[in-house]
């Protein structure tokens, strides 16, 4: 189960994929003009190219298969969460720990249901750092982390949620924080109450201004929880 990102090896990855993108896109202009003036030989080469679209259809029949078997699950995954409760505060239990990376400039959240039953992670954590959870500012969420259906959580079950903490580097706005609030939300909004967090490895150094959280889900992922 995926839970922390690599971010300087995500970069390098896209700047791999940009230039492969860059060389394909000069490779296929370089084609296209040498299809242009093939004449006939172009004609069949592109009905061969029509022939093999068909031996594709044959695959995109296993692929509706699949798409089926996709569009069940996350029906399933709905109707799940329209069963399974929304999980309050003393459903789960909330832990960090920093990601990959110096300097940390992100942390991980992990949530446990230790309720016994299943239950609904709704949304993203609230999170505070402040002194109380009164006063502490939010940290917004990051729209592009929101996933495409429910985290119905099963007895015993993960979730988790990426969270940006500062910009890197020494900040004369960055605060020590040894221990946070985070709270969950219920059907109609926030729930009440919330739980204290330890931060990892005896604190973290918070920007508020620069901090974001991610939505919660089943694993990190590439771009989604990028930010």
């Amino acid at each position: 189960m995926r839970t922390s990102i690599r971010r300087p090896a995500v970069l390098a990855a896209t700047a791999v994929a940009v230039l492969s993108m860059a060389l394909t896109a000069c490779g296929g202009d370089d084609n296209a003009k040498g299809d242009a003036g093939a004449g006939t030989t172009g004609s069949t080469t592109a009905g061969s190219g029509t022939s093999g679209s068909d031996t594709g259809g044959s695959g995109t029949s296993g692929s509706d298969t699949g798409g089926s078997a996709d569009a069940a699950t996350m029906a399933g995954a709905k109707k799940s969460a329209v069963k399974a409760p929304a999980c309050t505060v003393n459903d789960v239990k909330v832990t960090a720990a920093k990601q990959d990376g110096v300097p940390t400039t992100h942390i991980t959240l992990t949530a446990k249901n230790i309720s016994g039953h299943t239950c609904t992670l709704l949304q993203y954590p609230l999170i505070g750092f402040g002194d109380l959870p009164q006063t502490s500012k939010d940290v917004p969420p990051v729209a592009k982390s929101k996933p495409g259906t429910p985290i119905v959580l099963q007895a015993g079950a993960p979730a988790y949620a990426a969270v940006r903490i500062n910009n890197g580097g020494v900040d004369e706005e960055n605060h020590a924080v040894t221990s946070f609030y985070v709270n969950l939300f219920a059907s109609d909004g926030p729930a009440e109450g919330s739980k204290t967090v330890t931060a990892p490895n005896g604190g973290i150094a918070v920007d508020d201004a620069a901090a974001k959280t991610g939505y919660w889900t089943y694993e990190l992922r590439n771009g989604a929880d990028d930010f």
